[in-house]
């Protein structure tokens, strides 16, 4: 790796690539744990040589944790794992050969090795690493004289039910475990996409589908609702003069305002720069436009420790889902042309858009 490599690490990269490596060490070393059992049932029956059964210890044993050990020390540990993958391959086309081909330890270390490379990398790692165990088969038969005995007996057979039945069940439990992460993640995505960073509100995206229902949900069960557009006055001087971090402290100050008066039928939103909506549920314009004053109060009341000199105010408008609104957008028209008229007439001021 070069100086480059080495400036451009990515700790968060490298923590998946770590927990990668300790999920895959987990399978390895219950696969071929049991594996040896199944393995071992042949080569009982076999009357195999010392060696061999040196061997497969070894595999079945030794090779999960110095596996995990040359991955973990790797700067590439998700490289180096995937190549101790290719030779959990290799070594069951091996011992496949050794096996004589015995028809139910043969199968099942074969779909063994299958199911957990369609697993990790998907179907293309598996035509990979499945070549390499075949032609690792091909060259140790080759090499052991081509012997042929696939005739599995009841002690082989028994010798392979505890990897027949726990390797699916922790390959199930892996992909169950995964799935639900995938599900919780995508859940986080959406939520993160929904809401704006710096004040935690729901954003533009949001408010939008919510105004859409409201005017559904209004039109099909006759029902009121008010929508409360809120534009925080000279924002851009409050910028220029204090800084950004003041101007982020007021922002999240009108929103910490909307969120304690927002109920839970009700949709707080940050849908600009420096603009806010609130749609307040089940609320007629005259009640909407009396909670409107009590939020201009708050901001108007708010201090701010880094800032003390600075008063805040807000303009806001109010607009009914009256007869004059048909569509979310001119619901907003509306409230809009409530809140200019509130600019207008000198700012800090509640306006109420005509029914």
């Amino acid at each position: 790796m070069t100086a480059n490599d080495d400036s451009a690490y990515d700790p968060t990269r490298a923590s998946e690539h770590l927990r990668f490596v300790r999920r895959i060490y987990q399978m390895r070393t219950l696969g071929l744990g049991f594996g040896f059992f199944a393995v071992g049932g042949v080569l009982y029956q076999q009357g195999a040589p010392w060696w061999l059964w040196a061997a497969l210890f070894a595999n079945g044993f030794l090779w999960p944790p110095a596996a995990c050990l040359l991955a973990v020390r790797s700067r590439d540990p998700e490289f180096v794992e995937y190549r101790s993958l290719t030779i959990d391959s290799i070594m069951g086309g091996v011992w496949i050969a050794v096996m004589q081909f015995n028809v139910v330890p043969s199968a099942l270390l074969a779909v063994m090795l299958s199911a957990d490379k369609i697993g990790v990398g998907g179907w293309r790692f598996l035509l990979r690493t499945a070549g390499a165990q075949a032609l690792a088969c091909a060259i140790a038969w080759a090499a052991l004289g081509f012997g042929f005995s696939p005739h599995s007996s009841m002690t082989v057979i028994l010798a392979c039910l505890p990897f027949m039945f726990v390797y699916p069940m922790a390959i199930s439990s892996a992909a169950y475990g995964l799935a639900r992460k995938v599900v919780r993640q995508n859940r986080q995505l959406a939520q993160i996409s929904r809401t704006d960073p710096l004040t935690g509100l729901q954003n533009r995206l949001y408010w939008d589908d919510a105004a859409s229902a409201t005017m559904t949900h209004c039109a099909r069960c006759g029902k009121q609702a008010a929508l409360v557009m809120i534009d925080v006055d000279r924002f851009k001087e409050i910028n220029d003069y204090h800084g950004h971090q003041i101007g982020d402290a007021v922002l999240r100050r009108v929103a910490d305002v909307l969120h304690r008066a927002a109920r839970m039928t009700d949709t707080a939103s940050r849908i600009g720069g420096d603009e806010f909506a609130l749609i307040l549920m089940d609320t007629e314009a005259d009640d909407a436009r009396a909670i409107a004053e009590r939020l201009r109060r708050a901001v108007e009341d708010a201090r701010f420790e880094d800032a003390p000199e600075l008063r805040c105010t807000v303009s806001i408008g109010v607009a009914g889902t009256g007869a004059r609104s048909y569509t979310a957008a001119m619901w907003m028209r509306h409230a809009d042309s409530a809140l200019y008229r509130a600019k207008q007439s000198g700012r800090n001021a509640v306006e109420v858009a005509p029914e």
